[in-house]
């Protein structure tokens, strides 16, 4: 990392912290089910704005997300260049996940149009892991309401894939797949009755 991404990260950790509210980090987890120990409570349209003049910067998503704070890895889903983010990159991150809003900021955002999206989806959505498996079903949101040029037959696959695992009972999980179904079957309705036999 060079000198100048590490000034350019820990002046955005100072500000993170220096404008950090108690009372927002205190609603992370009662409000909204985000449970994490490494925040300081900053609102995500304060986080989508302190991300805008940043972007595109892969070094700089890269430096914030070792920091582990959770405010600091969402904005990195808002500055990275999807297509500098390899495997590698994807898998490193996927084991960091540790709550859902962190997981659906950096798929839908920025893994969905990542070049390797199609590939990570199966291993992702078929892993035990209640972090990993979400991200499987919400890697689906972004190309789903976005892709157009995606071959039917990768949903196909997707959702043959929710079908499998529709008997998960997390609520994390279910969730994600809902998400995903809704956005398959809103663009491109004609694979719902196929994939259930019935016809267009």
């Amino acid at each position: 990392m060079s000198d100048d991404l590490e000034v350019r990260a820990a002046a955005i950790l100072t500000q993170l912290r220096g404008e950090g509210d108690p009372n927002v980090r205190a609603e992370l987890g009662t409000r909204y089910g985000i449970h994490t120990d490494q925040a300081v409570g900053i609102t995500m349209a304060s986080m989508k704005a302190m991300a805008k003049p940043l972007r595109p910067n892969h070094g700089l998503a890269l430096a914030l997300w070792t920091s582990e704070l959770y405010e600091a890895r969402t904005i990195t889903a808002h500055i990275d260049d999807p297509q500098l983010v390899d495997v590698d990159q994807m898998n490193d991150w996927c084991s960091d996940f540790d709550n859902w809003a962190l997981v659906d900021p950096v798929c839908f955002t920025l893994f969905g149009t990542a070049p390797a999206a199609w590939s990570m989806l199966e291993p992702w959505a078929n892993s035990g892991g209640e972090f990993t498996k979400r991200a499987g079903f919400a890697l689906l949101w972004a190309p789903a309401l976005h892709d157009k040029n995606a071959a039917d037959h990768h949903f196909e696959k997707a959702l043959a894939m929710i079908g499998a695992n529709a008997g998960d009972p997390r609520h994390l999980v279910g969730k994600a797949q809902t998400m995903a179904l809704r956005a398959i079957v809103h663009k491109r309705p004609v694979l719902l009755p196929r994939e259930h036999g019935a016809q267009p």
